[in-house]
């Protein structure tokens, strides 16, 4: 019988997949979506780039990672997870080290989309191994260490390219983009190196549920598969996907801007502030993955949106000092908990030969949700003169999220 000791390592192997899954996020989001914000502005003043064309140029990588979401399913299908992570990260990589020779607007719009292309196959694919590899009672907390990727690649980013911009003037982004571009390169060969596609390719077992983990398991390859753009349960995540891609990017996107024009900070101060957020977010996804391995998703999902709730709410009503530090506080104590919390759950309700798939058509409904918010939130502040009315309507958008994880029913296997 293959048991997951049958591993030449004194611990399961399971874990190097998460490690390297961690470095993966780093590479794929990390470097490959949030380093923009921080070379944006270098780049405009070089290149002579419009704030509309600097809008262009984002929405182009959201363009490009949901048409990756869309059809990565059909293309791990045939080539496996394994190598389909490592031609991603290798796409992520090798265009944005193409962008530091970039001089127009169109070709750094162009390459930008295949920025966005690689970051989203990479990613899907690396979450969706939590599920494959680690049984229902460690998910969430595999998925969350794999999310520690993004806030690693913030804090570094906020360090690392100031450096390179200080050192190299004017063109230092270029600097940065190849520098960066290399480092996701490594990675991708790193994946390449230790990512299997399931436990069985090194010859072990997927570790029980405790001491019922064997008739779990024998459940589990039991069970038929489920058609998932059929399931009511995948559509109901779905949704609550959607509501958290809507109104967390509300915030990432105009909390700085918030915090300069209408709370008269300085730059440097409100970066500060955000790097802040970038440092609690490293133990969001861990602490509230396990929170959802021991309570449950639905009770963990309802905690979060709880505290995203206060988080936007607080900072929409203007007030002053200590309650304006207690939002950005709650915001970066669950930043990153949702994604991660969403991985070990389609796990759960298609099962882990489904869980790439699934976690790829909500992933999909995500990004529609984190395209139009921050487009809809604009508009509401140009109307109103201030934020405050976008980030009520994340408050509220965060409430029915609450209402729609509470109604989350539980698997039926």
């Amino acid at each position: 019988m293959i048991t997951p000791q049958s591993s030449r390592l004194p611990f399961y192997y399971g874990w190097v997949i998460v490690a390297t899954g961690t470095l993966c996020v780093v590479a794929a989001l990390g470097f490959g979506r949030f380093a923009l914000g921080m070379l944006l502005p270098s780049m405009a003043a070089t290149l002579q780039l419009s704030y509309a064309q600097m809008g262009f140029i984002s929405t182009g990588n959201f363009i490009g990672y949901l048409f990756a979401v869309f059809f990565s399913g059909m293309i791990v299908g045939r080539i496996g997870q394994r190598n389909f992570i490592f031609l991603s990260l290798l796409l992520v990589g090798l265009t944005m080290a193409l962008l530091s020779r970039s001089g127009a607007f169109a070709g750094l719009l162009a390459l930008y989309v295949l920025t966005g292309m690689g970051s989203g196959g990479a990613n899907v694919s690396i979450m969706s191994l939590a599920s494959t590899w680690f049984a229902r009672n460690n998910r969430g907390k595999a998925a969350g260490y794999m999310a520690i990727g993004s806030g690693v690649a913030i804090v570094f980013a906020g360090l690392f390219i100031p450096w390179v911009n200080q050192a190299n003037g004017a063109e230092g982004w270029r600097t940065s983009w190849l520098s960066l571009g290399a480092i996701v390169v490594a990675i991708a060969f790193l994946c390449l190196i230790f990512i299997r596609n399931k436990p069985a390719d090194l010859g072990l077992a997927l570790p029980g549920d405790n001491k019922h983990g064997a008739a779990r398991s024998a459940h589990s390859a039991a069970r038929p598969k489920i058609d998932i753009y059929r399931s009511k349960a995948i559509y109901h995540l779905g949704a609550i996907y959607f509501l958290f891609g809507y109104t967390y990017v509300i915030y990432a996107t105009f909390i700085v801007t918030t915090l300069v024009k209408e709370r008269g900070m300085s730059e440097v101060l409100a970066g500060n502030f955000w790097s802040i957020v970038g440092f609690l977010s490293l133990f969001s996804g861990p602490v509230f993955g396990s929170v959802s391995d021991r309570l449950g998703r639905k009770t963990a999902m309802v905690i979060v949106f709880a505290i995203q709730f206060l988080a936007y709410l607080l900072v929409a009503s203007g007030l002053p000092g200590i309650f304006l530090y207690l939002s950005i506080f709650c915001y970066g104590l669950v930043a990153w908990s949702i994604p991660a919390i969403m991985a070990a759950t389609v796990g759960d309700y298609a099962g882990p030969e489904n869980a790439a798939k699934a976690l790829g058509f909500i992933t999909l409904i995500f990004g529609l949700g984190q395209i139009s918010g921050p487009a809809i939130a604009g508009v509401l502040a140009q109307h109103s003169g201030s934020f405050s009315s976008s980030f009520f309507m994340a408050a509220a958008l965060a409430a029915a999220a609450i209402l729609l994880s509470a109604m989350l029913q539980a698997p039926r296997h």
